[in-house]
């Protein structure tokens, strides 16, 4: 998913931003000729995710720095644990530091609190999936965290699937509207998702041959009517107040998927560092 030239791209922007002109301290205190050990150690319990990121931004800066990984991504970590071990350069080591513990922070916290969501609906057939609610310009990395963890991945952008939603109905007119423009519009390798947040909302876009149906902030009773009457005729997806206290019980209902932001949007970062 996260494709070698994308990721190099990417560090390589995240590098000039953080280094610009130079590190005023680094290089007072330290230069090439000095070679050094430091190790990845995690200082909490949780999903690892971001490893050959994190080995990528050192690559970009020197072919020096030597990194032996000791886990992969999606396994599981616990407080202390030795991740990897790097020896290189004292420069280039804390060059990198800021930029590589930012990607792998950051993912395994993805990773680490969407696992937590698979995990709480439990052995249910229903999964936990992502939202477009993304930071910008960083979205291929958060939702490979989302994957790791053991999530499955919503449409990546708008040309991915046609999801109809509040807005589009109110500016067709209806459901009926809504839908039918879009029909006449889409390629026949896309799926139609219709946003309901009325059990009449559904009941008029079931009949109009909608892929999938998006139960938007519903309570428990109508999604579970609103699954009776699709029965299995279209992919059903509940969003809206999902949260690890109420996810188990929203999968009860028997839909096919959750979409939530939480597991990315609120996902703390995971407290991970380098030790030299």
């Amino acid at each position: 998913m996260l494709s070698n030239f994308y990721v190099e791209d990417h560090v390589k922007s995240a590098l000039m931003e953080d280094i610009g002109f130079g590190d005023v301290t680094t290089e007072s205190i330290v230069g090439e000729d000095k070679i050094f050990e430091a190790s990845l150690v995690s200082r909490c319990d949780g999903i690892i995710c971001g490893l050959e990121v994190f080995k990528t931004v050192f690559k970009i800066l020197s072919d020096k720095v030597e990194i032996e990984l000791l886990f992969k991504d999606g396994d599981k970590i616990k407080k202390g644990d030795v991740l990897a071990n790097l020896t290189g350069p004292g420069k280039y080591l804390l060059l990198g530091e800021r930029v590589a513990l930012n990607y792998v922070q950051r993912m395994s916290g993805i990773a680490t609190e969407t696992y937590k969501y698979q995990q709480a609906i439990g052995d249910l057939p229903c999964k936990i999936v992502d939202t477009r609610k993304t930071t910008p310009n960083f979205r291929a990395f958060e939702k490979y965290s989302v994957k790791i963890g053991g999530g499955a991945l919503h449409r990546f952008n708008l040309s991915d699937c046609a999801m109809i939603k509040d807005n589009h109905i109110r500016v067709a007119g209806s459901v009926t509207n809504a839908v039918n423009m879009v029909k006449k519009n889409l390629s026949h390798a896309h799926k139609i998702e219709l946003e309901c947040d009325t059990l009449e909302q559904v009941k008029e876009g079931l009949p109009l041959g909608v892929d999938i149906i998006m139960l938007d902030n519903m309570t428990l009773e109508q999604m579970k009517e609103a699954v009776q009457f699709v029965n299995h005729k279209a992919i059903i997806e509940a969003s809206g107040n999902v949260n690890l206290d109420t996810v188990r019980a929203i999968a009860e209902c028997g839909v096919d998927i959750i979409s939530s932001s939480a597991s990315v949007a609120k996902a703390p970062t995971l407290d991970i560092a380098l030790d030299m």
